[in-house]
């Protein structure tokens, strides 16, 4: 075997997930047992999206979680850089010269027409997708739109028949009919790459040995081996690891599931207990061997012993596996002075002493007043969230609606729930300090008085709050498929008044 390259490439669009630890330590693992490489990438083409500061928490979990890499943004390496955004000139290179070969094309379509052929294909009950209309203009035509400024895209040829036949190392020989793929955009209008082009070229330019990623990129693995095979190029080794799984069985959404790194730092988790637990959804140690040490699992990996099957991420298991590690691995000496590097230390503390401080009548209320900032479950019922003024269903509806204002404020602080928590009452046409007062409140803090509300969130911090309010949705009864599109429908007019009549 030449020398094993791996690489993770996470784009830096939103909060690190558990999935992009899972994946990067599958890679860690594999690299090390072999005496490879690891590499970082940060894949940061879509500019509407990607922001410095999530490129941050991302090497920061990574850091948290003990997985460190050989190459990337912040170490360096003999292929920087190591940033998409500061490679988009090879990537065009490349996107022209798959014109010259004749395995892209310039599709000068604009974004009307794309939802005429969408809207078409659905009336039809066709697959959605482009229709090719501009795949085999004449050299005359092209020229005429580039004379007359019409912006186009490149896009890749994909054969009209026929099948994509590859071994994946995990799943075995796969196979997937040329008919159900789309002639995929390469490089967007603005210059810059899709993440398809990029990817390929770059794991290539890198020298990627083996592609280890999770089942959901299976369906693109044929455009990307249709992409080496338009440059001339072996493709690497494709390894797709098992999905996680939420208790409904279907992928592990942040909707749902509690899926930021950071919550689980934040909740008191050994960062060597996650990465136990993250091990087991994807892999079976000799004699079933549950609880061991990175390194272990290290020197007796073995990649046949990677499951196919989708994995459920189950957090009772995760506090078993947790246990374990806080009985095998910290001393009762030493247990305090974790617990004070977790929560109990002065920096935490004397934040919350101001919120506090007028609050108490002895000491001993301290605990009574604050156990919310240190404990992960509490008892959220639907007496405790509705109160006399609202029924299950509309308080889950607004609670709901709460966990997406602030996402588009892209801000969890308390400020940002308090003006969410206004314009959540005033689209749903309640009273503010009756019913959704008090309803944070219970969110929050499992009771209906405590600390300041907006100050406590904003300590509590963005990951824990949003479980606590995921939680309480559960806790009510969860919010239906169908209603939930009901409630998207109405929230994105800021008017969720008759939504409210209906579940009264």
């Amino acid at each position: 075997m030449n020398q094993v390259r791996v690489r993770i490439a996470p784009s830096p669009t939103g909060d690190p997930h558990v999935g992009t630890a899972y994946i990067a330590l599958f890679n860690l693992i594999f690299a090390h047992h072999f005496k490879g490489k690891f590499i970082l990438r940060i894949e940061d083409t879509d500019q509407t999206r990607s922001r410095p500061e999530y490129e941050k928490n991302i090497i920061d979990a990574l850091h948290w979680c003990n997985i460190e890499w050989d190459e990337g943004p912040d170490v360096g390496g003999p292929h920087a850089p190591y940033r998409q955004s500061e490679r988009t000139e090879i990537y065009r290179k490349h996107a022209y010269e798959l014109i010259e070969r004749g395995h892209a094309y310039k599709c000068f379509c604009t974004a009307e027409e794309l939802a005429e052929m969408r809207e078409l294909a659905a009336k039809q009950g066709k697959r959605v997708g482009y229709d090719r209309r501009h795949r085999n203009l004449s050299p005359q035509e092209i020229k005429e739109r580039e004379a007359a400024g019409q912006p186009y895209v490149i896009r890749l040829k994909v054969p009209l028949s026929g099948e994509c036949i590859y071994e994946d190392a995990i799943k075995g020989r796969t196979t997937a009919p040329w008919a159900d793929i789309d002639d995929q955009v390469l490089l967007k209008s603005d210059g810059f790459p899709t993440y398809h082009l990029a990817n390929v070229v770059d794991d290539r330019l890198m020298q990627i040995s083996h592609v280890i990623r999770g089942d959901e990129w299976m369906s693109s693995t044929p455009k990307h081996i249709l992409l080496y095979e338009s440059f001339g190029w072996k493709p690497p080794i494709f390894m797709h690891m098992p999905l996680l799984l939420g208790k409904d069985g279907k992928k592990l959404s942040k909707r749902k599931n509690p899926t930021s790194i950071f919550y689980f730092r934040d909740s008191g988790y050994l960062p060597e207990a996650l990465i136990n637990f993250l091990t087991l959804m994807g892999y079976s140690m000799p004699n079933d061997r549950e609880i061991y040490t990175l390194d272990e699992i290290v020197r007796d990996f073995d990649p046949k012993r990677i499951g196919t099957s989708g994995a459920f991420f189950d957090i009772q298991k995760l506090n078993w596996v947790n246990q374990k590690k806080i009985i095998e691995t910290i001393s009762e000496q030493s247990l305090w002075d974790r617990l004070v590097e977790w929560r109990f230390n002065e920096g935490f503390m004397r934040k919350l002493m101001p919120l506090v401080h007028t609050r108490i009548k002895t000491f001993a209320d301290f605990m009574q007043l604050c156990d919310f900032f240190f404990i992960n479950d509490l008892k959220h019922t639907p007496e405790l969230l509705c109160g006399k003024h609202s029924s299950p269903e509309a308080m889950s509806c607004m609670l709901q609606a709460i966990i997406w204002s602030l996402d588009e404020q892209e801000d969890w602080s308390g400020a940002a729930l308090e003006k969410a928590s206004h314009e959540v009452a005033e689209s749903f046409g309640v009273h503010h300090k009756k019913v959704l007062i008090p309803a944070l409140f219970a969110t929050i803090m499992g009771k209906l008085q405590g600390p300041p509300l907006y100050d406590s969130v904003t300590l509590l911090g963005k990951d824990r709050t949003r479980v606590r309010l995921m939680q309480a949705i559960e806790s009510l009864g969860s919010i239906s498929n169908k209603k939930m599109d009901l409630l998207k429908k109405c929230w994105e007019k800021k008017n969720c008044r008759e939504l409210v009549a209906q579940s009264s």
